[in-house]
């Protein structure tokens, strides 16, 4: 079975971005191409037209807004552990509720506090579902013990192979 690795730390950002970015242009293209549908005039051509007009305005904003997140969140990631000078998930735990906060802080404390709660539990979430997973496929590979031997003797001959 092979693992995957992340990338060290400053690399870490920049693949975070990416990634989030793609994720968020490929959501915002699927979410775009059904309201502008559905918010297009009556016909075929006009609402496929809408369609595409939709996508092309609101999915690269939505996709930006997405690598804005994966960015603080990996920059702050990163930042806890050279910190910390551990990986766990509590880092993981407290970057999305730093993130959270950071990203509602010009709204007010209060948004912000309310912002930081949800990053952090969200994450919370996301990192116990991921350790439950893992438990519960370590038990898949656990070594398994060889059935017991019936008869002792078809292993251990007697005399007679010896003497070959």
């Amino acid at each position: 079975m092979e693992e995957y690795t992340r990338e060290p730390c400053p690399w870490r950002i920049v693949e975070d971005v990416g990634g989030a970015y793609a994720m968020g242009l490929l959501g915002g293209t699927i979410f775009q191409t059904f309201k502008g549908f559905r918010n297009a005039p009556s016909g075929m051509s006009r609402r496929l037209a809408g369609s595409v007009s939709a996508i092309q305005l609101r999915a690269p904003l939505l996709g930006g807004s997405f690598a804005v997140f994966g960015g603080l969140f990996a920059t702050v990631d990163c930042t806890l552990i050279h910190l910390r000078q551990k990986e766990d998930p509590w880092n993981s735990i407290s970057s999305g509720a730093i993130t959270g906060g950071l990203l509602a802080a010009r709204t007010g404390v209060a948004s912000m506090m309310g912002s930081a709660v949800v990053g952090g539990v969200l994450l919370a979430l996301i990192e116990g579902l991921g350790i439950y997973m893992t438990r519960i496929s370590a038990d898949h590979f656990q070594p398994v013990l060889p059935p017991p031997i019936d008869n002792p003797e078809q292993f251990n001959p007697g005399e007679e192979s010896k003497e070959l």
